[in-house]
């Protein structure tokens, strides 16, 4: 489960994928364009101590991006590169904004919901002793075969940059989508999803 918190950012999330997203090989619109999210989606961290949020968003009238991320409350040391900026979180203070395919926590969740079906993480919110659940705003599933062992996930090799971005593991390749459904899903499983305004289901991720 993903405890949310009704806090103030500076800057918020939108503000920092507007300056980000034109730095990206693979994003084909406007610098300076609005960026809107249109949906979104959480993965659990074990240890709960890193925020993991995938953000489907769109610039101005481009189209529809994938971008994960992760939120740390300490630098992620040897990730320098992977770094969106800072933002500060009223409730937790200084937060570390990665681009999720270069943060080993977001690479191990995102495998579990590949090949284990682990789904998203259901989002709550905390007041007087009880718990607000958040209804999601997308849905996701993985068509890997039922009862069929996952194969242990092995350190993260190295991420290559595009559309999609692989990370290599010891064990299995993560292709991350950038643009969800516009790069034919071939591999041992598929993680897919719809939102309101999208009925067929879309390819996200694909593990070979």
């Amino acid at each position: 489960m993903a405890l949310l918190h009704r806090a103030e950012l500076h800057p918020t999330k939108l503000e920092l994928l507007a300056a980000w997203l034109p730095t990206r090989d693979w994003y084909d619109g406007e610098a300076g364009a609005k960026v809107v999210r249109v949906a979104a989606y959480r993965f659990d961290d074990p240890a709960g101590e890193v925020g993991i949020e995938t953000l489907l968003v769109r610039a101005g009238d481009g189209p529809v991006y994938q971008v994960p991320l992760t939120y740390r409350g300490a630098p992620l040391e040897g990730a320098d590169y992977r770094l969106l900026d800072t933002m500060e979180h009223s409730v937790l203070g200084r937060r570390w904004v990665y681009d999720a395919p270069g943060d080993p926590v977001y690479a191990a969740a995102l495998a579990d919901a590949v090949l284990a079906g682990a789904g998203q993480a259901i989002e709550y919110f905390e007041f007087d002793g009880g718990r607000e659940v958040r209804p999601p705003s997308m849905d996701i599933t993985s068509d890997a075969s039922a009862g069929v062992p996952a194969p242990a996930f092995g350190p993260v090799r190295r991420v290559v940059d595009g559309d999609p971005t692989v990370i290599v593991t010891e064990t299995v390749e993560l292709a991350v989508l950038r643009r969800p459904g516009t790069v034919p899903a071939s591999g041992d499983a598929t993680l897919t999803g719809t939102w309101d305004d999208v009925s067929a289901p879309l390819a996200y991720a694909v593990v070979r």
